[in-house]
């Protein structure tokens, strides 16, 4: 009787390490309160994958899941995008349409207030598995640090 506890056990045991080993599991609205905690912030909330649609040209279907807040009232533009793609081939299309915006915002920037072009350089898009980020703010390195606790 004993030996088939054990085995069991072992079993149970097994199953368990696999399941930790199956992938990260990651809330994005929960990175975003993070963020939105640490740094103060207040911005307007995309409510829906169309809006990621409208504001980026990202194919709703190409998303599992995201978080993302802009403030386009600034003086400099302040944009988070956290998107996790259903798929490596949706997580490059999602990548391709964020870096084409984060483009846009330095040739904005550069031509009309090049004081500020050096904040949005030191901000970037990144990819990490199907998890695709944006984030342009003048402390988008240490958000982004952040969003690399979750995700990474």
């Amino acid at each position: 009787m004993k030996k088939v506890i054990s085995a069991v056990l072992a079993v149970v045991m097994l199953c368990a390490v696999l399941a930790g080993c199956s992938g990260k599991s990651v809330d994005l609205s929960d990175v975003m309160t993070k963020i939105n905690s640490d740094f103060s912030l207040s911005l307007k909330q995309l409510e829906s994958a169309d809006d990621l649609n409208t504001y980026y040209n990202i194919n709703t279907d190409d998303v599992k899941q995201f978080a993302a807040e802009i403030d386009s009232n600034n003086d400099a533009p302040v944009e988070i995008v956290m998107i996790e793609a259903v798929d490596s081939a949706a997580a490059d299309r999602v990548e391709s349409a964020l870096t084409t915006r984060y483009n846009s915002i330095i040739s904005q920037y550069s031509s009309y207030t090049p004081d500020k072009l050096s904040l949005i350089e030191k901000c970037k898009v990144t990819k990490d598995g199907n998890f695709v980020s944006m984030i342009v703010n003048e402390k988008g390195p240490d958000m982004l640090e952040v969003y690399y606790e979750y995700v990474k």
